[in-house]
């Protein structure tokens, strides 16, 4: 019998986003075709599927969510539908799967059985952030989220400064939206004044802002993140 395939279908970044400015409508017939799905949160895979108009009810539809709470024996279970030949869709909870998100498990578990994997195009924040910063796009490093505080966010600071001044490597890396404002603060106070700091806020969005200035510039005017999805990038 012939596998299913496994596909990585983006979704949008937020809830204000144009379904049709940022998911191709090649998407549209990928997913319209799939029952099963590999979701983060079961409830919010719906209203993107929904938004879609897939021609199949959602209650007809099998959902395995894949977070911080799934058991790793459930996991192992995910692609049989997939082994007996139906294609699955693999979903985040915003943005590109597998990137920044727990889907990789899955991708990685589709290889070892042997399951094609197909990427599907879409927005990714991080890319999209750094193609927009001005930074050095050859050469980048991301790190997720940094050390909560204290020394050990004051040492990653200064260890991604240096890899910027040594190799002029773009650092990039995020926060949970209600720090944001913490992070901002401490890159102002312990990076140098010439070091160059991007803000990407609420990218794709209507309200979309990004930012790049030096730390001697961001110095000198007061910006408000507090709950909005940013992703932050040093450089030079």
């Amino acid at each position: 019998m012939k596998k299913g395939n496994l596909y990585l279908i983006p979704t949008t970044l937020g809830e204000q986003s144009s379904l049709d400015r940022i998911i191709p409508s090649y998407n549209h017939q990928i997913v319209h075709q799939l029952r099963h799905f590999v979701v983060e949160k079961t409830r919010t895979a719906r209203r993107f599927l929904k938004e879609t108009d897939h021609p199949v009810a959602i209650d007809d539809m099998t959902f395995y969510e894949l977070n911080k709470h799934t058991n790793e024996s459930e996991v192992q279970h995910y692609l049989d539908a997939a082994e007996q030949g139906f294609s699955i869709g693999l979903i985040s909870e915003a943005g590109t799967p597998a990137v920044a998100d727990p889907g990789s498990v899955v991708v990685q578990m589709a290889h070892r059985k042997k399951i094609k994997v197909i990427p599907l195009v879409g927005p990714n924040s991080i890319i999209l952030s750094l193609m927009a910063s001005g930074m050095n796009g050859q050469q980048f490093t991301f790190h997720g989220y940094l050390p909560k505080e204290g020394a050990s966010l004051v040492r990653k600071i200064k260890a991604m400064e240096m890899d910027v001044v040594k190799s002029s490597t773009t650092q990039i890396f995020i926060e949970t939206p209600f720090r944001n404002n913490k992070l901002l603060a401490s890159l102002i106070q312990h990076c140098n004044p010439q070091t160059l700091l991007c803000v990407a806020v609420h990218v794709t969005l209507p309200d979309e802002q990004i930012i790049t200035k030096t730390i001697g510039q961001w110095k000198k005017e007061k910006a408000d993140l507090n709950k909005k999805p940013a992703v932050f990038l040093l450089g030079r």
